[in-house]
């Protein structure tokens, strides 16, 4: 069997070379490596945004830590405000989603330009038992929101240290 035969279908070559691909091999490769790369990176979310019909969706980043009294919860939130922001804690998950939405408007003598970004966010966090959900506080800050949600007397006290030691 060939050795063409156990390459992807994608890389077979079905037609003869053409005449500057014989003579420019380089060229040829360069071209093969930059579609392996388009081909690669095409199936990561590389933009902050994404759309879906006629809606954007924005990615923010967020931190999740968890100690021995809370889990914080860290969201980047650029151009946002806390009224932007709904959070919402049920018994096994925590939700963060919000609307940005921007404008901005540009007169002068002999032009008019005029901006408009809308983008929307829906992340769902998956939290343990065990949290007390009447002491859940949540903080905006420069467009940081801090989620700390603590845990109860019972979970807190059911980690046990456990020494270890070599053979």
């Amino acid at each position: 069997m060939p050795f063409k035969d156990y390459l992807p279908s994608i890389w077979r070559r079905t037609g003869p070379l053409s005449k500057y691909e014989e003579e420019n091999p380089f060229d040829v490769f360069q071209k093969e490596v930059n579609r392996l790369f388009d081909d690669f990176s095409r199936d990561f979310d590389l933009a902050p945004f994404r759309t879906v019909g006629e809606r954007r969706l924005f990615s923010p980043s967020i931190d999740v830590k968890e100690d021995n009294k809370e889990i914080i919860v860290k969201a980047e939130l650029p151009g946002m405000e806390e009224k932007d922001v709904e959070v919402l804690l049920t018994e096994n998950a925590l939700t963060l989603q919000g609307e940005k939405k921007e404008e901005k408007e540009d007169k002068g003598e002999g032009y008019y330009h005029m901006e408009r970004k809308y983008g929307s966010f829906h992340r769902v966090i998956p939290v343990p038992a065990g949290i007390d959900t009447n002491k859940v506080k949540a903080t905006f800050k420069n467009g940081v929101l801090t989620v700390n949600i603590p845990k109860t007397e019972e979970e807190k006290a059911k980690g046990k240290k456990i020494s270890v030691s070599t053979e």
